[in-house]
């Protein structure tokens, strides 16, 4: 593993972790927000492994992703709404549940 994989999987866990903690403290919002962060940090090692490069902002990984990898977009573009409405509407259990998943879903897909 290389330093660049490295601090995405540490950025991955970190979020994550935080995420879950949030979770448990039901910071719905936050963990909305952390979760996000971790969706992007583990897509970012994904395209790293696949392409060799990082994607240099959500544009770029979201257009890297529809091109390419259709099924982990699908789960951005979706997930993607969560993330901007956490910063104006009060986030519930429910949508921090489905990051979550995700996260895990597509660490998953990138340990493949």
């Amino acid at each position: 593993m290389n330093e660049k994989e490295k601090i995405l999987k540490d950025n991955f866990n970190e979020y994550f972790e935080l995420g879950e903690e949030a979770f448990k403290e039901r910071k719905y919002n936050s963990a909305v927000t952390l979760f996000f962060k971790s969706i992007g940090a583990i897509t970012d090692l994904f395209i790293l492994k696949k392409e060799g490069f990082v994607p240099s902002s959500h544009t770029h990984r979201f257009r890297i992703l529809q091109k390419k990898y259709p099924e982990i977009y699908d789960i951005l573009d979706r997930d993607f709404p969560f993330y901007q409405d956490s910063y104006t509407k009060k986030m519930n259990k429910e949508s921090a549940e489905v990051l979550k998943k995700d996260a895990e879903r597509i660490k998953k897909m990138s340990e493949s």
